[in-house]
């Protein structure tokens, strides 16, 4: 793959002249995003990157326990919280991602375009994957809130299949397996499957909208190669491909 001609130059201005090896906290949600933006990154520099992916609940209590990291990319909120404790030097934006749904490729397709479309399709469904709670997902609690106002949490409880969270544990998977009917997560987890449709996104007045930004930790070993990664992947270069993976670079 050639390497972007913004990487180039944004490394020539600000890379230093020594090869540094990036430890990166990375959320699952944007893996299949800098999977892209990442390699083309380590070639240009010299740099290598040691990525860890899981949710952000996973992530941040191993930052906490003194796990090495240089630059964290997870949901702003997260990132705004270690920011005030200390560990975060600042905050970049990267984009904003919603919850999608989803079935197995060459299955019916529900209707799921209204609030009462979706609860029906959620009823007749024969089970329904999302993240687990216990993951350390963020769309879990939120999920399961959606289940409460459409009045159907009784019901659809009872069916519904848990992913564990991380590259490894994805409610794509579920669905793809035919473990899960219908699967909700972040529509950008949803579309790194290629065995997956994404067949709509939570009705607006159900919608849980996350930001996803970056930032260099206080405690980061390589502080300038971490923001020489942060430039490249805030340069306007990003956005198609944030595009492509369901992220709405804003």
């Amino acid at each position: 793959m050639r390497t972007p001609a913004v990487v180039v130059a944004l490394l020539a201005a600000t890379a230093p002249a020594a090869a540094a090896e990036i430890n990166a906290f990375i959320s699952t949600a944007i893996k299949a995003a800098t999977d892209e933006l990442l390699p083309p990154f380590e070639r240009a520099s010299g740099h290598s990157i040691r990525a860890s992916y899981a949710p952000s609940g996973a992530l941040i209590p191993r930052f906490e326990r003194g796990e090495p990291v240089d630059v964290f990319l997870t949901d702003s909120t997260a990132i705004d919280a270690l920011i005030r404790a200390g560990k975060i030097v600042s905050r970049s934006d990267l984009g904003r991602v919603g919850i999608g749904i989803a079935v197995r490729k060459g299955t019916p397709k529900p209707d799921v375009s209204s609030a009462q479309a979706l609860k029906q399709a959620l009823l007749a469904a024969k089970s329904v994957g999302h993240a687990s709670p216990a993951g350390g997902s963020i769309t879990a609690a939120h999920i399961q809130g959606v289940f409460q106002r459409l009045g159907i949490a009784e019901q659809v409880t009872p069916k519904v299949r848990l992913a564990a969270g991380g590259p490894n544990g994805r409610v794509s998977v579920l669905v793809s397996s035919g473990e899960a009917e219908i699967g909700l997560q972040q529509a950008s987890e949803l579309m790194s499957n290629p065995e997956v449709e994404v067949i709509g996104m939570l009705p607006a007045e159900l919608q849980q909208i996350t930001i996803y930004s970056a930032g260099v930790t206080t405690s980061a070993r390589e502080p300038a190669a971490a923001n020489a990664l942060i430039k490249v992947l805030t340069a306007p270069s990003a956005a198609a491909v944030y595009k492509a993976k369901g992220i709405d670079p804003g």
